[in-house]
């Protein structure tokens, strides 16, 4: 898992890196938040952004608010860095897109569980997206008709919703995937296509 870190200091930079390197996370290093925001403009940008509050260029609550302004199939689990411990700023922060916030200086087990619940989530919100596709896919692949068809009992013609009536293969392809081929079963062969043949070839049925 690839993780991002925008800290402008380098004391809390080095540390993060370290720490998210001994738990086997990747960590993408940036110094301030405009490296920050080209990163993640690029392919393949991180999942979990770590993201200080106060940096030079933009600042995390910034980038937070960026972040979310563009829906993504896979959106980031973004938790921020800040020495603001009022419940006010804390709030600001979540409604700017946070989903979590770690004060400064943080707690090295308290980041770990914030980590590993931010992993979570996106495991759920992937195999979320998973299933939302396959539903996707299939329902594509499948239309059904429902509810009572009104047929005239003669022709067995179908009279649609806006009251046209039309044979019952061209309705049917009109409201699904299904395709027609036309054969002739043997009871109407005996019925009606037989004696039409014999009228029309007299010889074919004295042969037969």
């Amino acid at each position: 898992m690839r993780v991002l870190i925008a800290e402008d200091d380098l004391v809390s930079r080095h540390i993060l890196q370290a720490t998210l390197h001994k738990w086997g996370y990747e960590v993408v290093v940036c110094t301030d938040g405009t490296e920050a925001w080209q990163v993640l403009q690029g392919d393949a940008a991180p999942h979990v952004l770590i993201l200080d509050w106060m940096m030079p260029g933009m600042d995390g609550v910034q980038i937070c608010r960026k972040v979310r302004e563009v829906p993504q199939p896979s959106p980031a689990y973004i938790i921020l860095l800040t020495a603001r411990e009022r419940s006010q700023d804390i709030v600001a922060g979540l409604q700017a897109g946070a989903d979590d916030y770690l004060t400064k200086p943080f707690d090295r087990e308290e980041l770990h569980a914030r980590m590993q619940a931010g992993l979570r989530i996106l495991e759920l919100q992937s195999n979320l997206a998973e299933r939302v596709k396959e539903l996707e896919d299939a329902l594509s692949r499948v239309r059904t008709l429902q509810g009572l068809l009104p047929m005239c009992p003669y022709c067995k013609k179908i009279r649609s919703d806006s009251n046209y009536w039309q044979q019952i293969e061209n309705y049917v392809s009109a409201h699904s995937d299904a395709q027609f081929s036309h054969g002739v079963c043997p009871q109407c062969y005996e019925k009606i296509v037989k004696p039409q043949i014999e009228e029309l070839y007299p010889h074919w049925k004295k042969s037969s």
